[in-house]
């Protein structure tokens, strides 16, 4: 299927990937449809048509995909129904196995270990009594992580010794859950990798990535050489998973950097946060490639267009830095547009090198 210019591209979620994604898209002719249930949102100002309404709304769904040519997606935690009424509508990319093995944590593991991958120990927890012998098999240190809907590091419980297993039950308020062993690495990395319809792939150099409080922090390519000697086989086991789910559009995929190798951590089928850098850093950026992806056009150049490029997020009053930023030569400011708040992901700057 190619959607030429001209055509109406409808994302699903209106933050600050769907903005980027829409101002991608503008760059090569199309309008944006953004479908959400927020009244505002980063993506407001910059899309053609804003569809305020909940994903359980049937009526609405159907408006929405009667008024684009292709759905794609700025988050994976879209209900399941809300998938289903659409693809019998218009074309979903990427396509709903990507959204359901990825929105669940004991699934996209199981996928990265069947397609020979390494990943932490895990094992799927539903209760008390699961975990108390989920933690007699694993042990500590280990994290309990809810199966799905978590991120920037909410969601899970770091457990240090048996006595915390009720207390950390309690914080996931009964939530299905992965129970995982810690791994011991020296770095995270991650994979971007755009893959096309037809199994064309394009793929940016691998950055390292810096979290703090577990929020990303930066991401800098060219990563060190730990990272270096790792990335080709990161690269094709992402390569392995893309072409198992006939994934159309951006996949990331977050990986561990150890002494052993690279392990793999959680993928998200879609533009990322470690990708921000690629706006400036690279020909063809993340959000540009996927929306030629989407659309059934040729991939662009992921050639980086700096010796060294880092991508730093600002998070709450970081953004209130910008009068500074903006007199740095090197520094290229994106701001989200948000009411500032603590712990909230306002921008980024990036500068190349």
């Amino acid at each position: 299927m190619i959607l030429p210019p001209g055509s109406t591209i409808g994302i699903l979620g209106g933050g600050q990937l769907g903005r980027m994604l829409a101002m991608a898209a503008a760059q090569l002719g199309y309008r944006s449809h953004i479908y959400a249930p927020e009244a505002s949102g980063p993506a407001t100002e910059v899309s053609a048509e804003w569809t305020k309404a909940g994903y359980d709304d049937a009526d609405a769904l159907a408006r929405f995909a009667e008024s684009v040519g292709v759905v794609t997606y700025e988050f994976e935690n879209v209900p399941p129904a809300a998938l289903d009424r659409l693809e019998a509508l218009v074309p979903i990319r990427p396509g709903k196995r990507s959204l359901e093995i990825s929105r669940v944590r004991e699934r996209e593991k199981t996928l990265v270990r069947d397609l020979g991958g390494r990943t932490a120990p895990f094992r799927a927890v539903g209760s008390l009594a699961q975990l108390r012998d989920a933690f007699a098999e694993i042990g500590a240190p280990s994290i309990l992580k809810t199966s799905s809907l978590g991120y920037d590091g909410k969601g899970q419980v770091r457990l240090r010794d048996g006595s915390e297993l009720e207390q950390a039950w309690e914080a996931v308020r009964g939530a299905l859950c992965v129970l995982e062993g810690f791994v011991t690495f020296d770095a995270e990395f991650s994979v971007l990798l755009c893959r096309a319809e037809s199994g064309e792939t394009a793929v940016w150099d691998t950055p390292e990535n810096v979290h703090t409080h577990g929020i990303l922090d930066t991401s800098t390519t060219p990563a060190r050489t730990l990272i270096l000697d790792q990335a080709e086989r990161a690269i094709a086991l992402a390569h392995k998973i893309a072409d198992e789910l006939d994934h159309i559009g951006l996949l990331t995929c977050e990986f561990f950097a150890t002494a052993d190798g690279p392990v793999f951590n959680e993928m998200a089928p879609r533009v990322h946060n470690s990708g921000h850098w690629t706006i400036e850093g690279a020909v063809t950026s993340q959000f540009e490639n996927h929306i030629r992806a989407v659309c059934g056009l040729p991939l662009g150049s992921t050639t980086r267009t700096g010796a060294r490029v880092e991508m730093k997020n600002l998070i709450g009053e970081d953004a209130n830095d910008w009068p500074e930023i903006l007199r740095d030569p090197a520094a290229k400011l994106h701001l989200y547009g948000k009411h500032v708040r603590p712990g909230r992901k306002m921008g980024h700057v990036t500068r190349l090198f």
